[in-house]
């Protein structure tokens, strides 16, 4: 992808909500990012996948741009970073992914906190606005999310965010090196919940 195509993508990809606003990476976002993660990693690694040993090193985030990029172009998942609108600090990520065509018109919603900015409305806010983006901007009629039957912070944000409960899947996702149950939450599009 050309700079210039780079530029206009994230342009095109500035989402607001709340107390929140959220944009594509950029490469000038390593320290922040890796800072904010070092510090929060006991607080997350208990809910996410195994990190990498070379997690955040520059290296890896380079190549992390480099599959977000290519995972925007081919338009099977928007990550994000979250900034605080106040003062503009980053605060966590989330990303719109498995994005599924056709019959399915869906798409799944994860997303992550520093522990620093935890409690505070951020991630809910970042959540409403990516399912926004999901419906007005993509014409998806669906996003799913889940979360561990623990995280009580988590199933609270999505509650919040509109989410409805659905269910449980078995041994859903490999987190922190096992493969554990996940509560499974799902949020129809405005236009489709008008018709139910």
């Amino acid at each position: 992808m050309a700079l210039l195509d780079w530029i206009s993508a994230d342009l095109d990809l500035r989402l607001s909500y709340g107390g929140v606003r959220l944009r594509p990476h950029r490469s000038s976002d390593f320290s922040a990012w890796s800072s904010l993660r070092e510090a929060s990693r006991a607080f997350l690694q208990p809910w996410e996948p195994t990190w990498p040993s070379d997690d955040l090193t520059r290296g890896a985030y380079r190549r992390r741009l480099a599959a977000y990029s290519q995972d925007m172009e081919r338009g099977v998942a928007y990550p994000f970073l979250v900034f605080r609108k106040s003062d503009d600090t980053l605060v966590g990520g989330i990303t719109l992914s498995n994005i599924r065509r056709g019959v399915a018109q869906m798409g799944s919603i994860g997303y992550w906190v520093g522990q620093a900015h935890t409690r505070q409305g951020y991630t809910t806010d970042a959540v409403k606005a990516v399912s926004c983006f999901a419906f007005d901007r993509l014409g998806l009629h669906r996003v799913e999310a889940a979360c561990l039957p623990s995280n009580a912070a988590s199933r609270g944000v999505l509650l919040k965010a509109g989410f409805d409960q659905e269910g449980l899947a078995r041994a859903y996702l490999k987190i922190d090196g096992a493969w554990r149950d996940h509560l499974l939450f799902g949020l129809l599009s405005p236009a489709l919940r008008e018709r139910l």
